[in-house]
């Protein structure tokens, strides 16, 4: 075998994929792919970082049933996790996160080792914020 399969980039669907793009442009400081950053109602849209490298996509689709977690009626399925490297700005980013309109899922904040937030994005999906106070980035 020559090569394998390499990921290039997470694919999450949203009934508005443009206002699910938006939030998570802003929470990362990720650039739209060229060609996507004008139609408000398309249904693909790719997020790249500054240097080009895809990150994140985004599919519309009709209908989406919000994850229920930590209830397990509707499983999360995935989500999506996020190191904050300076364990004094894990707040900082959870406000930001919320001001673009995350919700709070659960807050963990008292585990030493690996203080973390659950959020939603705008379209549901949950991820995590976390870091680590003694400094090493698993």
């Amino acid at each position: 075998m020559s090569s394998y399969p390499r990921l290039v980039n997470t694919v999450l669907d949203a009934t508005d994929a443009r206002a699910l793009a938006e939030f998570y442009r802003q929470l990362l400081n990720l650039n739209y792919r060229p060609g996507d950053e004008g139609t408000d109602d398309a249904d693909w849209l790719v997020l790249v970082t500054a240097e080009g490298q895809r990150i994140l996509a985004f599919q519309k689709t009709e209908t989406l049933h919000r994850t229920t977690w930590p209830s397990p009626d509707v499983p999360m399925q995935m989500h999506l996790c996020f190191q904050v490297d300076e364990p004094a700005d894990l707040d900082v980013q959870r406000g930001r996160a919320e001001a673009l309109g995350a919700t709070l899922l659960l807050h963990r904040t008292d585990e030493p080792d690996e203080p973390l937030y659950v959020l939603a994005d705008p379209a549901g999906h949950p991820f995590c914020l976390y870091t680590h106070p003694n400094g090493s980035h698993d």
